[in-house]
């Protein structure tokens, strides 16, 4: 059966175009029963109200994009731990302000990926998860487009919003309390090359080159739970066991501790582990985990407040959260 549109709609039913509208969209205005009895038209004739059209009128999607770049983890998925609390708090703090979250998880192709989201036109602005390894076609679309904030590592000087831990003393502070609990050998798991890592290790590899008789190295691991798992494995097999331990995740921190206690190596006995993020599971693993908190709930707040911000055209600046040290069993 061929659908109706609008105006046909209306001529079958008896009234105005505008009175049609209005009772297709619940308008109070509308007695009910010409409400019921226009709705039950509509899906009779197959009409559907383009909802598209309609918030362009109003010259507003009520949808903010949450885009999420995978360049550098293509594997890594929207369930892991971290993306769900941080999209957890990013769906309450949008829906207490009437938004609805439009989510979508990008492994870029080509330079224009962003740019492409922008054009689509179904959102009224945008918040990126990571800056994976996507800084150059980020910071270029921040140069002129107003309405986007970024969970991720900030820079002087950048056109980039951002939110995030203030990594780089996360880092300090976990080198800081491996080497007081004694550890000489330390290692940092992940890739340092993404931009929060980057600040991570730096922190880390600082507070290691101001103490005496302690080294580092860097054991570049992937994000996903079995990925890591099988590097840190074959790391451990083919060179000595570090005696401490930052994970760039907590993701990487367990897969690790799985790894270790497989070779007959004990936490913390042997090695001290410590992670990254404060994830729901951390507190629960065994032994629990040690962790570097980020505050999710307080983050994806600010992100949401500084995003409205810049769509009502007005000046912020990017926000670095400090971050807290969590000292559980695993070191």
């Amino acid at each position: 059966m061929k659908s109706v549109g609008l105006v046909e709609l209306a001529k079958i039913a008896g009234v105005s175009v505008s009175t049609a509208s209005r009772a297709l969209s619940n308008h109070p205005r509308v007695a009910r029963g010409t409400r019921e009895r226009i709705v039950a038209l509509a899906q009779e004739h197959g009409f559907r109200l383009n909802q598209t059209a309609s918030a362009l009128r109003k010259q507003r999607t009520g949808a903010i994009g949450v885009v999420v770049p995978l360049g550098h983890e293509v594997d890594q998925a929207l369930s892991d731990p971290f993306f769900m609390g941080l999209l957890g708090g990013l769906a309450d703090a949008l829906t207490k302000r009437g938004y609805d979250l439009f989510l979508s998880r990008v492994v870029p192709q080509g330079p224009r990926w962003l740019d492409d989201i922008i054009a689509s036109g179904r959102v009224d602005g945008i918040i990126l998860i990571g800056q994976s390894d996507q800084l150059e076609a980020i910071e270029r679309v921040a140069g002129s487009y107003q309405r986007m904030v970024v969970w991720g590592a900030a820079r002087l000087g950048s056109n980039q919003i951002t939110v995030g831990t203030d990594n780089v003393t996360g880092g300090e502070l976990a080198a800081r309390h491996l080497i007081t609990r004694g550890c000489k050998r330390l290692a940092f798991l992940g890739n340092a090359g993404a931009p929060e890592f980057s600040d991570r290790y730096k922190g880390f590899h600082s507070a290691v080159a101001e103490a005496a008789g302690v080294t580092d190295t860097v054991v570049p691991i992937h994000l996903t739970m079995e990925d890591a798992y099988r590097e840190m494995a074959a790391y451990l097999a083919a060179n000595p066991a570090p005696d401490g331990i930052l994970a760039a995740s907590d993701v990487i921190a367990m897969s690790a501790m799985r790894a270790l206690a497989e070779r007959g190596l004990r936490v913390p006995e042997d090695v001290a582990v410590i992670g990254y993020d404060d994830i729901l599971l951390a507190g629960y693993t065994t032994p629990a985990l040690t962790t570097i908190r980020q505050d999710v709930v307080y983050g994806a707040n600010l992100l949401v407040e500084l995003l409205l911000a810049r769509i009502a055209g007005q000046n912020v600046g990017s926000v670095a959260m400090l971050p807290e040290l969590i000292v559980r069993d695993s070191a």
